[in-house]
């Protein structure tokens, strides 16, 4: 990838295309080309996800600063949106042990009222939660 600079201090820069993808299992496999390069590991969970953002799985290294551009996020958002976040709870629940039914559940009633998270919410949720990513919807 592209190294790009940022006040003089160099910051590794990728990007997701959201025309890549129209769903979750979609968004892992571009992530894991994207992020995890030359290694024999693929993103196939939520955490899967969260894990390879903290580095040191091909693309770059614990606490490197890093530029993410989502392009298409406007197109991952509806993907990602209301019918793809219910399914995703109701497949949880419907296969029970070893998911919090209950949990889920209740994500999946908040979200039915217009309270929860989608998917496409919660994978910006945890981007945002580590300081040394810099993500910019295209």
């Amino acid at each position: 990838m592209e190294l790009s600079t940022s006040n003089n201090n160099k910051k590794k820069m990728t990007v997701i295309n959201g025309s890549h993808f129209s769903n979750l299992e979609g968004f892992y496999e571009e992530v894991s080309k994207v992020l995890t390069k030359d290694i024999n590991w693929k993103v196939g969970t939520l955490d899967g996800f969260n894990d390879i953002l903290y580095g040191g799985f091909g693309f770059f290294e614990n606490y490197d600063e890093v530029e993410i551009i989502w392009e298409e996020f406007q197109k991952s958002k509806k993907d990602l949106g209301f019918e793809a976040t219910k399914e995703f709870y109701e497949n949880k629940i419907k296969q029970g042990k070893p998911f919090n039914v209950e949990l889920i559940q209740d994500k999946l009633n908040e979200l039915i009222d217009g309270k929860g998270q989608t998917l496409f919410d919660i994978l910006i949720e945890i981007i945002g939660e580590h300081k040394n990513i810099t993500l910019i919807l295209d």
